[in-house]
């Protein structure tokens, strides 16, 4: 895995577009691995990272402010146990 210091990072902000592999940021001052990037590509890992909510999605069609009520509903229906 190659790694990019903060530093370098800010230096010169278009390394981030130009790299086509997995990195690490690293803050060199104190040694410590800050974040881990996974560039987007047609073959994403997005689905696969999506979590336990990847299943539940049963419209395609739905704009965003109809989106936005459904996952509220469902924070809701799982927080204070409501039922339909």
């Amino acid at each position: 895995m190659n790694s990019l210091s903060i530093g370098d990072i800010q230096k010169n902000i278009s390394l981030l577009t130009k790299q086509q592999e997995v990195f690490a940021i690293i803050d060199k001052r104190k040694n410590k691995r800050v974040a881990i990037v996974y560039p987007i590509q047609k073959n994403s890992i997005i689905s696969t990272m999506a979590g336990k909510y990847k299943n539940r999605v049963k419209q395609k069609n739905v704009d965003l402010q109809e989106a936005k009520e459904i996952a509220m509903y469902e924070t809701m229906r799982e927080k204070y146990g409501l039922s339909n």
